[in-house]
């Protein structure tokens, strides 16, 4: 569980980074380059990501690196390998972050019995109400890991309670509407929509969708306790490569004690 993790950082820093790869993106060595200097330039959480096709929640950015990752041979057995791997490197907690047909194929209790195995602590599955996750939740708790739902700014007061009664670790909070990598204005208009993601939940929150820069994260700081950061580095590690990932990260630290 991730949750007194969380807890212990946050007394050592006020807004915590949570970021996002697209395991097998551009390639799985690329990949655990990308973890390395990551981690290197302080991360606290990451969210691995495994590739499927028609992955709804994402955009253009994360979509095009979904594809890519398939079509040069990954599968979820060597995002299994690659999540051991980098558990066992590196000290962060690392979450999965898929659709559930991966899990269904998979079998649930089968993949939540691997997800032990590898070292994962959670995950986020977009696409799974809490209603139809049952057996998911089931199987997360009986193997101690923490399915992390999701509120949005649609989501009701009632809904986000009920919501929050299934999930632990975290609350991921997304920032808008829509799909990742968009434009999101990070302005007061969204303060009610956090006061209310607080008011529902005791557990840590992470607001993503749209978190690119410094003053974004600066502007979060007391709001949120985690911000996450996807598309903007796959864009970057497009635009510049792996070397320009560390500096990047390094550069969101600064000001954010």
């Amino acid at each position: 569980m991730i949750e007194s993790y969380i807890q212990r950082q946050l007394k050592k820093k006020s807004t915590l980074l949570m970021t996002h790869i697209v395991m097998g993106y551009p390639t799985f060595e690329t990949s655990y380059e990308i973890v390395e200097k990551m981690v290197s330039a302080g991360v606290d959480i990451m969210e691995l990501q495994i590739p499927f096709s028609e992955p709804i929640a994402d955009g253009p950015v994360i979509l095009k690196a979904n594809q890519k990752a398939l079509s040069g041979g990954a599968t979820v057995q060597k995002c299994f390998d690659f999540a051991s791997a980098v558990t066992k490197k590196f000290s962060i907690p690392f979450l999965f972050m898929s659709y559930y047909n991966i899990l269904f194929k998979y079998g649930i209790e089968r993949f939540t019995d691997k997800m032990v195995e590898v070292g994962i602590k959670g995950a986020i599955v977009p696409d799974l109400p809490p209603e139809e996750g049952q057996e998911y939740i089931e199987a997360m708790t009986k193997n101690n890991l923490d399915p992390i739902f999701i509120f949005t700014p649609a989501t009701s007061d009632k809904r986000m309670l009920y919501i929050e009664s299934f999930g632990s670790g975290l609350i991921y909070c997304i920032a808008r509407r829509g799909v990742t990598g968009a434009q999101t204005s990070f302005s007061d208009q969204i303060n009610d929509y956090l006061l209310r993601c607080r008011k529902a939940t005791k557990l840590p929150l992470a607001i993503g969708f749209g978190v690119k820069n410094r003053s974004d994260i600066q502007f979060l700081k007391g709001k949120v306790d985690i911000a996450v950061i996807g598309s903007e580095t796959i864009r970057l590690v497009d635009k510049e490569g792996v070397n320009a990932i560390g500096d990047f990260i390094l550069n969101l630290r600064q000001d954010t004690p």
